[in-house]
């Protein structure tokens, strides 16, 4: 089981707890910028040890939150899944503790009553489902399953015209949700609860959101894929390999590094390493990231 990397932190009246698929997983920098070298990341020292190793690789983890609000209890995103054949070997047939550690962490699936999806990557929608006897059913039964409208169109037409490079995971993890009657088209200004507002962050896909939690006088930021690695917030501007309109996430990280710069705002990196929770800190010597 991964329970040692659980966290929980609150924000007034919401508790975020996060759930860990795979932690620390270390790839050249190449794979985020495709121009870049290990050189690039070895000049910013405070990415040490955390978020890059000593020879120059980006570690990043694969997790998702779950939120628990005064009326609510909201999985935001799901990860990669199990018994899945994906584009990449590492994350085909995997067999993680996910369902174990959410149990640990005092979740059953049952209790969940919104899945609310930052965008539709297989990364981030991979426990929509689980397989039973041979078919993907839904893992959370009780849940509304929130799609951003724009986002799901998109991807829809992707599956329709086969224009992508890897489309298992709406077949098997998206759809089958659908057909189940589960899910909601939502717009980019929709509430799923008091506490909780959707930031429309385009760029790495067309109708990815952001995520902001507020509640008593305390706010906090869960950037889904605006970026990966906090080295990000040194550079926004650099083109990043996996966003599928690049110019567009550039300009978006930009904004967002502007916006949140020395702002009390505790900023979630859906793939952070731990610690993921921190604060963008823009002085002298450049924008860098502040553990909690």
């Amino acid at each position: 089981m991964a329970i040692e990397h659980l966290h929980t932190w609150k924000i007034g009246d919401v508790e975020i707890t996060r759930i860990v698929e795979v932690n620390g997983w270390e790839d050249d920098i190449a794979m985020l910028w495709p121009d870049a070298v290990p050189a690039d990341v070895q000049k910013y020292p405070w990415l040490k040890p955390h978020w890059a190793t000593e020879d120059g690789k980006m570690i990043i983890s694969f997790q998702c939150f779950v939120m628990r609000t005064p009326d609510h209890c909201i999985m935001l995103d799901t990860c990669i899944g199990a018994d899945r054949q994906r584009e990449f070997d590492i994350f085909t047939n995997m067999q993680t503790s996910f369902l174990d550690d959410l149990a640990h962490a005092g979740f059953k699936p049952e209790d969940i009553d919104i899945v609310l999806c930052t965008h539709l990557h297989f990364d981030h929608v991979g426990w929509n489902t689980r397989l039973v006897d041979g078919k993907w059913v839904p893992t959370f039964p009780n849940a509304r399953y929130l799609f951003g409208n724009s986002e799901f169109e998109y991807w829809k037409m992707l599956e329709e015209t086969k224009g992508y490079h890897d489309l298992n995971h709406m077949y098997d993890a998206v759809m089958p949700v659908v057909e189940a009657g589960l899910v909601d088209l939502i717009g980019p200004d929709h509430r799923p609860c008091p506490e909780i507002t959707l930031m429309p962050t385009p760029g790495h896909t067309p109708g990815h959101v952001s995520i902001v939690i507020e509640s008593k006088g305390k706010k906090a930021i869960i950037t889904g894929d605006l970026m990966h690695c906090p080295i990000q917030l040194a550079e926004p501007e650099r083109i990043v390999r996996f966003d599928m309109n690049q110019e567009q996430g550039a300009k978006t990280r930009q904004e967002f590094v502007d916006r949140l710069s020395n702002q009390d705002v505790l900023v979630l990196g859906s793939h952070f390493a731990d610690p993921t929770a921190g604060y963008v800190i823009s002085d002298v010597n450049g924008c860098r990231f502040k553990p909690q």
